[in-house]
């Protein structure tokens, strides 16, 4: 994938297990991933969306696991950040007249669809506890 949201999800996430029922902040959260916490804010509010994340507004607010975290799948995530394919763009305007202009679109799909359908069965074997257990 060629943006870093599923990398910062991911990261939100682990945070949020480790912590387990503490509620953290989003500038708590920023400060371990090392970015601003708009960005963060951004992240949890589509994690929320997706129903990974739940928040407590107010003084003593913040953010936690909306699911045990043996019941968020690593697919799940990536399902909630993606925005293309883990290969990039794929789309081009070739040369109808070419043998491979005229063609190459239809099979960039096919694997483009190989690939997606690889990484999430890969990521579908492996929850969220588990990637966070290699943190202990």
């Amino acid at each position: 994938m060629s943006n870093s949201r599923f990398a910062i999800s991911l990261h939100i996430l682990t945070l949020l297990d480790l912590m387990g029922d503490e509620l953290q902040s989003s500038e708590w959260i920023a400060g371990s991933i090392n970015i601003n916490p708009v960005l963060v804010r951004k992240e949890l509010s589509n994690l929320r969306q997706h129903g990974l994340v739940e928040s407590k507004e107010g003084k003593n607010g913040g953010v936690y696991l909306a699911k045990p975290a043996n019941k968020i799948l690593l697919s799940e995530i990536y399902e909630a950040v993606r925005q293309e394919s883990a290969l990039g763009t794929k789309r081009t305007d070739p040369n109808p007249k070419c043998r491979v202009g005229k063609q190459i679109n239809k099979h960039l799909d096919n694997l483009y669809n190989e690939v997606e359908d690889t990484l999430m069965q890969k990521l579908g074997k492996k929850s969220l506890a588990e990637f966070a257990g290699k943190f202990n």
